[in-house]
């Protein structure tokens, strides 16, 4: 006999069906059962933990007080991958000069804040919070542009082995986090009959025929557990498909996290915004206050070649005009290398933009190197308004309601 509606509730709301679900899974249905436009643009932002050293990634080869400054640090002509007769790319970043000759790659020069704070935790929390300087920050950046969209969706979602960044800290929404690709599966929690009666309920609530009910909760239930079945189908469904190709990325955890993620937007999930990152956590971080040159070139190695291999993937599949990958760090270095052959804690430093809507190229010019904040260049470019470009421009979000104020956005897409 089929089970009657009032069967199915005392089942699930007496097992806790629903709530035992991953939270992944949980997450992946709201956003899906509310956002189902396949046109719906992503944003990927990547956290370089410790600051990102700048002035040998995008390298100023021909300019003397760089030459001058860095003894052991510097970057020849003859070394770099040259953007022009004055930048070279940091011989590492030999997956992103390609990007960036296949139109992929922007490069925003010069981006900080006024008057930035030197220590790590305070200078983060300023990138994350886009409020520099102010006390008593409750809010991130992400966390308030989501709080005031209309929608009860849940765009956005933390991925990876990552500390909690600030940025996703709202009032209203909760913005989740995902170890594993598991976690958005049909792999409730507990022992193997648990598992297997409660995969059976949610195949009861997903093929029982929706119909008028006197029993709004019943309604609720259903509906959150057919979203969460078809979703949990899909993300099976995109593993399965994908594991063929899961060699065309390299063994870092970046890269893991990446092609987790591109599985994740495959899927169809409804997830506008990822964050993800690396650093500190994982392979020591940008924090190069000694031995910088071979502990920077690893760095950097692992990040194109892990950026490169995501676009490449959503190229192949054909949803690179559909995400923006956005990198940041907290701060960049000093000019001036000190005696133990690294540097220290900076001000300005370059945000790498890649995606198939991205107009390619440098944005803005090389900072000055005379003019100088916290022993490094000075910023010309506000953060903030990098994150109005992505909020305003790209995701079509209320970028005022999340920056506090107006910021103009640049001219880094297509049209």
């Amino acid at each position: 006999m089929s089970p009657t509606r009032r069967d199915f509730l005392k089942a699930s709301l007496g097992t806790a069906a629903v709530a035992s679900l991953g939270s992944g899974l949980s997450v992946c249905a709201q956003a899906a059962d509310r956002h189902r436009d396949t046109d719906d643009t992503v944003l990927v932002i990547l956290e370089l933990a410790g600051g990102n050293d700048g002035l040998n990634c995008i390298v100023p080869y021909e300019n003397h007080i760089y030459a001058r400054s860095r003894p052991t640090l510097r970057l020849t002509g003859d070394q770099v991958l040259k953007i022009n007769d004055q930048l070279g790319f940091h011989p590492q970043l030999e997956e992103f000069r390609r990007l960036y000759d296949e139109g992929h790659l922007s490069i925003v020069q010069g981006v900080g804040y006024p008057n930035p704070d030197g220590g790590h935790d305070e200078a983060m929390l300023d990138w994350q919070s886009a409020q520099p300087h102010q006390t008593n920050r409750q809010t991130g950046w992400v966390g308030r542009a989501i709080d005031a969209r209309e929608q009860a969706d849940v765009p956005a979602v933390l991925f990876g082995q990552v500390n909690r960044p600030f940025c996703l800290q709202s009032q209203r929404t909760i913005v989740p986090s995902i170890g594993s690709l598991q976690e958005c599966t049909l792999r409730p929690a507990g022992d193997d009959a648990g598992r297997s009666n409660h995969r059976d309920h949610l195949v009861e609530a997903a093929e029982l025929p929706r119909a008028e009910s006197d029993n709004p909760l019943l309604d609720v239930v259903q509906q959150g557990d057919r979203a969460a079945y078809a979703t949990g189908r899909k993300v099976e469904e995109v593993i399965r498909d994908a594991s063929a190709s899961a060699g065309s990325y390299p063994q870092f955890p970046l890269a893991e996290n990446l092609r987790i993620i591109t599985q994740l937007i495959r899927a169809e999930t409804g997830i506008r915004i990822f964050y993800t990152g690396f650093g500190s956590a994982n392979i020591g971080g940008f924090d190069n206050h000694a031995s910088q040159r071979d502990n920077h070139a690893a760095l950097l190695r692992h990040m194109s070649q892990s950026v490169a291999a995501f676009i490449d993937d959503l190229k192949q599949q054909g949803l690179l005009d559909r995400v923006v990958l956005m990198t940041f760090s907290e701060f960049g270095r000093t000019v001036q290398e000190n005696g133990r052959k690294g540097t220290g804690h900076g001000s300005a430093a370059p945000m790498f933009l890649a995606g198939g809507k991205v107009r390619g190229g440098l944005v803005g010019e090389h900072p000055s190197l005379t003019e100088l904040e916290n022993g490094g260049p000075k910023h010309h470019t506000d953060f903030r308004r990098v994150y109005a470009t992505m909020l305003e421009s790209w995701l079509g979000f209320d970028s005022q309601a999340a920056l506090g104020g107006r910021f103009e956005p640049m001219d880094v897409f297509q049209a």
